[in-house]
């Protein structure tokens, strides 16, 4: 009798993962066509790393033409005052503050992290955008290279998320958008160490999501935004080899933050810029190895080793 009871338990708790499933893809099919609205970053504090060139500065630029408070970060003092003296000179009420941080170092992340939540308030959207991309082969990389990348690249989110994650989860509100790259999909020559970089941060996202989805029972309503972006023109990629120039040309800084806020606002859990990549890889992935291989070779873009 038990185990009868026992049975009928399990499959009605399989009959109900259909039916949620089923929902759940109509859902998707849903919003494909008719995406969630926008929701307004007005009154937000968006704090933003490497905002001194790039993404970071078109970020800050157009969040604050939004209406939110901004705050940027970056090691070069001079270019992020750049981006401040910008931001002020488009005009409107929005608040902006500039901040010199090394990302890199933890005590110091968290030192500075305490100066904005006494100065400007709790942030509520983070945007882990620093990052830096030596390109050689992987022997031509030293140790310190290495490390260097993964600090900035990997630990530095950590750091981030220690200092501001919190807060965020105290008051069950908040927003965390971290920058992977395509590299952080699929493996690319020239780029061994920051391909894992990458790959480590989406591995970072996911577990961390997925943590505070358990723990809080799923009442967590902290958003977490992975992004990835093809290869955008902001000098990181000094040597890109591309094949098909007009069928893939660089990104440029201005549509990749249009498309990150994009992303944010309408609370994607992942996207790629431009959109397509993310599905393509999802795709190109089940083919069989030498299929895939032979798709790469024909295509035939990536990046060239650093002179």
């Amino acid at each position: 009798m038990v185990k009868a009871y026992n049975g009928a338990l399990v499959l009605a708790d399989v009959l109900l993962l259909i039916l949620k499933i089923l929902y759940y893809i109509c859902e998707s099919v849903y919003r494909f066509f008719i995406p969630a609205e926008e929701k307004s970053v007005v009154g937000e504090i968006v704090l933003i790393t490497g905002t001194g060139h790039g993404i970071g500065r078109e970020l800050a630029l157009r969040y604050a033409s939004l209406g939110a408070t901004v705050v940027c970060w970056d090691l070069n003092e001079v270019s992020n005052q750049e981006t401040l003296n910008q931001i002020k000179k488009a005009g409107g009420a929005t608040a902006a503050y500039a901040y010199q941080c090394d990302v890199s170092k933890r005590e110091e992340v968290l030192s500075v992290a305490e100066r904005v939540k006494k100065e400007v308030g709790d942030v509520t959207i983070l945007v882990n955008n620093a990052g830096i991309m030596p390109c050689h082969a992987f022997l031509d990389h030293t140790s310190d290279e290495i490390s260097r990348i993964f600090n900035i690249n990997v630990l530095a989110h950590f750091w981030m998320l220690q200092a501001f994650l919190p807060s965020m989860i105290e008051k069950n509100y908040g927003h965390v958008v971290a920058l992977s790259s395509l590299a952080g999909i699929g493996g690319l020559p020239n780029l061994v160490p920051y391909c894992a970089s990458k790959f480590a941060v989406r591995g970072l996202m996911e577990s961390i999501s997925e943590e505070l989805r358990i723990s809080s029972k799923g009442k967590s309503l902290i958003k977490f935004t992975t992004i990835y972006p093809y290869m955008v023109d902001t000098g990181l990629c000094k040597n890109p080899k591309i094949r098909f120039p007009n069928a893939m040309p660089l990104v440029s800084p201005g549509k990749a933050a249009s498309e990150i806020i994009l992303a944010q606002r309408r609370g994607y859990r992942e996207r790629s810029v431009p959109a397509i990549w993310l599905t393509l890889s999802v795709m190109l992935r089940n083919f069989p190895d030498h299929a895939l291989y032979s798709m790469i070779d024909f295509f035939d873009s990536g990046v060239e080793a650093d002179s």
